[in-house]
């Protein structure tokens, strides 16, 4: 059985609709998508994400917004960057400090958290790690997905600038994904990295 790892965005959880409904896209193709919740802590988050897929071994990473910066820096892996957030940490700075509800449900039943000054100084951190040690090998192995209409982040210049534009691909769509997106950009690019015989 082939096996997705799918990383959730900002504020957001593992039992996301996005991973229910690749699952559901994939159901009964002999493919398995497994969606964590990402810890807060961007440093834990670094170092979970790390050993998780050590352990899960998957031959394809799905990451949307937060969840594509984490899985840019997973190497050696095939994976898809869905309107990437590469600068977490400035994105925050501007959006204001306080208390941010989850918008789905965690596994532990947090509700909620706190951006602060030590999530944001922690997202830096981790951000220097981004596009370190890229080869001609490992630029085969990321695709960038953009939506058009993302008012909310535009990594493209970061993209373009480390991995070319071999591999970018534009879809007419906002930063959050829906259905039809999921469907008719994101499946066909998994089918074709995984090698699935068409339905």
């Amino acid at each position: 059985m082939k096996k997705v790892i799918y990383l959730h965005g900002f504020a957001s959880a593992g039992s996301t609709g996005t991973a229910t409904t690749m699952r559901n896209l994939l159901y009964g193709r002999d493919v398995s998508v497994v969606s964590p919740d990402i810890p807060v802590m961007p440093l834990e988050a670094q170092q979970m994400l790390s050993s998780f897929v050590q352990a899960e071994q998957p031959d394809l990473i799905v990451g949307t917004s937060m969840g594509a910066m984490y899985a840019e820096q997973l190497r050696g892996i095939p994976r898809i960057l869905v309107n990437p957030s590469f600068h977490m940490a400035r994105l925050l700075t501007f959006r204001g400090m306080g208390r941010r509800e989850f918008r789905n449900k965690r596994q532990d039943g947090a509700r909620d958290f706190k951006v602060d000054k030590e999530l944001i100084q922690q997202f830096q951190q981790v951000e220097k790690c981004s596009f370190q040690g890229i080869t001609p090998e490992e630029k085969k192995l990321v695709w960038g997905l953009f939506g058009t209409q993302d008012k909310l982040v535009n990594c493209q210049p970061d993209f373009k600038k480390n991995y070319g534009t071999e591999q970018m691909r534009f879809f007419e769509g906002e930063h959050f994904l829906n259905d039809k997106i999921l469907s008719r950009v994101v499946l066909p690019l998994v089918e074709q990295i995984l090698q699935l015989p068409p339905q």
